[in-house]
């Protein structure tokens, strides 16, 4: 692992689990994932390359359905990126995920990911700004919910299968149940780290993106009632780093003001450095 690698993560375990721990609490591994009661507004200091969900609703609404409809239920998987690329994050086995809906009674298809506002790279990696001293993420995911599905985007470098078929009462649920969810995750994590790379290793931190919110609603489907099989095995991208167990240095209040933690607050920038 390389040193800039390596300080990387010393960085990612400080903000991390500095969100996450309180002193004198035995530590819960892997780290929970933090919940909010209302997603906050982006700062204007973070922007898109690519807008987010240009074609989904503005205030992330989701359409309701008759609840005697029948809605299918898609596996949608693709290269990342393959808009631009094609199969060459494909061939690295770099994927994105997503559903697919159609509704038997309006013959309407709509396609639910989610994914970073601000790109991969600056929900991955903090930055330094000239008036802030502690690093800043631009990190925000959201769900993104929109009318169609392009066939070709899906199908001809990645999936498009038909899992099972809801009721609309069922897909109703569903639906409160992801903007409930928007609403109160709002972190991506890129991550999964790890004790070490054998079976009984313990996960200090989970990764939380597209193939996470899938699985979570494929859950909560069932929970529903829904019956969703796939014809053939399901593979994820997830990228894994290894550490020893993190400890709690302080929060970036704590250690981005007090002048005795100044040699701290400096490592700490210069892992911001060493990483852009």
């Amino acid at each position: 692992m390389s040193g800039s690698v390596v300080c990387w993560l010393n960085l990612l375990l400080f903000l991390q689990v500095g969100a996450q721990l309180r002193d004198n609490i035995r530590q819960q591994w892997p780290v929970p994932y933090r919940r909010f009661d209302r997603r906050p507004a982006a700062d204007s200091y973070c922007e898109a390359l690519f807008p987010f969900c240009p074609t989904g609703d503005d205030d992330g609404q989701i359409p309701s359905m008759s609840d005697t409809d029948v809605i299918s239920v898609y596996r949608l998987q693709t290269p990342v990126w393959e808009f631009k690329y094609g199969d060459l994050l494909g061939k690295l086995h770099i994927m994105h995920d997503a559903i697919g809906f159609s509704s038997k009674e309006t013959g309407a298809n709509y396609t639910m990911e989610w994914y970073e506002l601000f790109q991969l790279g600056n929900c991955t990696f903090p930055q330094l700004r000239p008036d802030v001293f502690a690093p800043f993420w631009c990190n925000q995911g959201a769900a993104c919910f929109f009318g169609g599905i392009d066939d070709t985007h899906w199908s001809q470098n990645g999936t498009l299968e038909k899992l099972g078929e809801v009721t609309g009462g069922q897909f109703n649920d569903m639906a409160q149940w992801v903007q409930d969810d928007n609403e109160t995750g709002i972190y991506y994590e890129t991550w999964t780290v790890r004790s070490d790379p054998g079976p009984n290793a313990t996960a200090w931190f989970e990764s939380y993106d597209c193939s996470q919110f899938v699985h979570r609603t494929y859950r909560k489907l069932s929970e529903l009632g829904a019956k969703l099989s796939s014809r053939s095995q399901t593979n994820y991208t997830k990228i894994y780093l290894y550490s020893g167990e993190p400890s709690y240095l302080g929060n970036d209040s704590a250690i981005f003001s007090q002048p005795a933690l100044k040699n701290l607050a400096m490592d700490i920038r210069n892992c911001v450095i060493s990483t852009s």
